[in-house]
């Protein structure tokens, strides 16, 4: 029932871990991890959120990119920290493109502060400065 990327991803994350490239690939990856999660720690001692894009560019339909899986990679490069450190962050639609699609912003928080993210995404929604 998995589409084709999400195939794709999951292929290349069994082939990583596979025994022959952990070493190769997943213990240096846990090290890259511990130096993103310490940088966002360090941020986190002066800043409640972090406010960032969701995505480099602006949203496209479903099945617009299928053919360039690169570029779909691509627009995934300010998530892929968070999910990386493990820390909390929410993408919330701020505003429509030309072509009708939502624009995401996204929230980043430190771990266990969750809370935060939804009173933030409240706030947003009940100054009606995002689509409901």
């Amino acid at each position: 029932g998995f589409g084709d990327e999400v195939k794709r991803r999951v292929i290349i994350g069994t082939y990583v871990l596979s025994s022959g490239y952990y070493d190769a690939f997943y213990s240096k990856a846990q090290k890259v991890r511990t130096i993103i999660k310490s940088d966002f720690d360090r941020v986190f001692n002066s800043v409640d959120l972090l406010f960032l894009p969701t995505s480099p560019e602006l949203p496209y339909r479903l099945g617009d990119k299928i053919e360039d899986p690169l570029s779909m990679y691509m627009a995934d490069i300010f998530t892929v920290p968070m999910n990386l450190s493990g820390i909390p962050a929410i993408s919330a639609p701020t505003d429509l493109s030309r072509k009708g699609l939502p624009i995401g912003m996204q929230f980043a928080a430190n771990n266990f502060e969750e809370n935060k993210l939804f009173s933030i995404c409240k706030f947003l929604s009940d100054n009606n400065k995002i689509i409901n």
